[in-house]
């Protein structure tokens, strides 16, 4: 049977997933106009420039640069041609309530000397660990279980046994605790999961590909932020012929005999043969779609969904610099499975909260005047089920966050302060169209993985497909991007277009590796 060729597609959402899969389908002939809602492409990846002072307001890490790369080389460039990529070296330096700290990098040894200091036990143990989770990256990365799509419920059913044999089935923490017995190590080993929305006491183990995912591929930045990338990948894009529309808000997916035939934006109406939702799946099943094209993901169905956790950010600007903080920095308080259960499961504010800094002038000074330092807080809360009003309690909140930064050591802060924006949950409802508020969509739950996700072909409406971190296989940029492979190999297959299955088997990845195309 004939394959239906497509000519032209629309993207709804400029964020990792939006751009990656738009490129991918321009370098396979496709015609695709990308609308965004924002003044500015990068959806959760969006930049904040105020006096000088540059920060990125989410992503601030890469892991797995060639998966990056791929989309790049699916149109003849490489990411070298657009971004200087800086490994970092600690990759985060964690401090721990009892004036205790660790940075954790990727080199065994030395990762294992600083265990030692705490438990020699828990060092020996490393190697097992690290080797127990092996078959897990492998599956995920190097089987690229994260890059198919899990769209049948035979796949989910073969897939199962699989999941049993790697242990992965059960919480993170349970299979960290295994290993290590010192608090700081059962944390170091456990934590990945809030990276991308999900509780590590009840996120499923297959999420334990992440630490090795770095050990082998290192982290890295971006010189000039994370937001180089989204303007790298915009302009490849560009480059490709695709059509960008910033402030165009997508209001509506046109649906004709149960297939998706447009999308309606302010007064306009735009035909085209498929349409792509980079959007949160609450807002694109739950508001872009009518009531009646769809089946699965009604309005019950997304109300028993469990999004994942919001955040509150503070992006700081200062005249001076703090040289305890690496270019990532934990800061945490001596709770930390009780801290998670106020957040995830009672969603009330809690007295006591753990923080993740970026302070990306450690790496590049020119995010910031000279001599100054450009910084963001990032502090796990409840999304909008707790009820909260942030737009009354934010303010406080911010003081709050300050006054602790100070007495632990960030001298002066308050006065040193040029620049104070606050993001809350509030914002990610009102400019994300995050359900709930939610920072990384749909909670990676195991009745939430794979299958149970919404597919990246939708299954209420033809010709609709969706990507980006509500869909398989999850948050997290890495897991963004492979969304968009998985999302352009179903289209690839329902309607004839070449394959991108590109980039190499994954490894620590040299710079030379992703050097510019000649």
């Amino acid at each position: 049977m004939t394959k239906p060729r497509i000519d032209t597609a629309v993207v709804i959402g400029s964020g990792f997933g939006g751009l990656a899969i738009a490129a991918r389908l321009q370098a396979a002939g496709v015609a695709v106009t990308l609308f965004e809602k924002r003044e500015k492409i990068g959806g959760r990846a969006y930049q904040l420039e105020d006096s000088g002072y540059t920060f990125d307001m989410g992503p601030s890490l890469i892991t797995a640069p060639h998966v990056i790369d791929s989309i790049f080389r699916a149109g003849g460039r490489r990411l070298g041609d657009f971004v200087d990529l800086v490994p970092l070296d600690p990759y985060y330096r964690i401090y721990f309530h009892d004036g205790t700290h660790l940075d954790y990098v990727g080199d065994p040894e030395r990762m294992k000397a600083q265990m030692r200091r705490f438990s020699s036990r828990d060092a020996d143990a490393y190697d097992r660990f690290m080797e127990a989770i092996r078959p897990i990256f492998d599956s995920v990365i190097g089987d690229r279980l994260g890059s198919r799509p899990f769209d049948s419920l035979g796949t989910m059913m073969r897939f199962l046994p699989q999941m049993a044999r790697l242990g992965a089935y059960i919480p993170v923490t349970r299979f960290v605790n295994r290993f290590f017995e010192d608090f700081r190590h059962r944390f170091i080993f456990s934590f990945h999961p809030l990276f991308v929305g999900g509780n590590p006491f009840a996120t499923p183990a297959i999420y334990l590909m992440i630490p090795f995912l770095e050990r082998e591929g290192g982290v890295w930045f971006a010189k000039g932020g994370m937001y180089s990338v989204v303007e790298a990948l915009g302009r490849h894009f560009e480059d490709l012929g695709g059509e960008i529309r910033t402030g165009a808000e997508v209001d509506r997916i046109l649906v004709e005999d149960g297939r998706a035939v447009g999308v309606r934006s302010g007064d306009e109406t735009i035909r085209t043969d498929v349409v792509i939702s980079n959007g949160d799946p609450g807002h694109t099943y739950g508001t872009l779609l009518e009531t009646s094209a769809r089946k699965r993901w009604s309005d019950k169905k997304l109300k028993r969904t469990d999004w994942s956790m919001s955040c509150v950010l503070l992006y700081i600007g200062t005249r001076r610099q703090y040289p305890q903080l690496e270019h990532h920095t934990l800061i945490l308080s001596e709770r930390y499975r009780e801290l998670l259960r106020d957040i995830f499961g009672k969603k009330i504010l809690p007295d006591d909260f753990s923080m993740y800094l970026h302070a990306p002038t450690r790496t590049d000074p020119g995010m910031a005047p000279p001599g100054c330092e450009s910084m963001y807080v990032l502090i796990p809360v409840a999304n909008q089920a707790s009820g909260l009003d942030w737009g009354d309690i934010k303010e406080g909140f911010a003081d709050r966050v300050i006054d602790f930064l100070e007495a632990w050591g960030l001298d002066d802060l308050r006065a040193q302060m040029d620049v104070l924006h606050i993001f809350t949950p509030d914002d990610f409802e009102t400019e994300m169209n995050a359900t709930l508020g939610n920072a990384f969509a749909i909670e990676p739950r195991f009745t939430q993985t794979a299958w149970f996700r919404p597919h990246n072909r939708s299954e209420d409406v033809d010709g609709l497909y969706l990507v980006g971190a509500g869909t398989h296989p999850g948050a997290g940029v890495p897991g963004v991007l492979m969304s968009a492979e998985t999302t352009y190999g179903c289209i690839a297959h329902d309607h004839g277009l070449p394959d991108q299955w590109d980039w190499d088997e994954p490894g620590r990845v040299a710079l030379g590796e992703l050097q510019p195309s000649s």
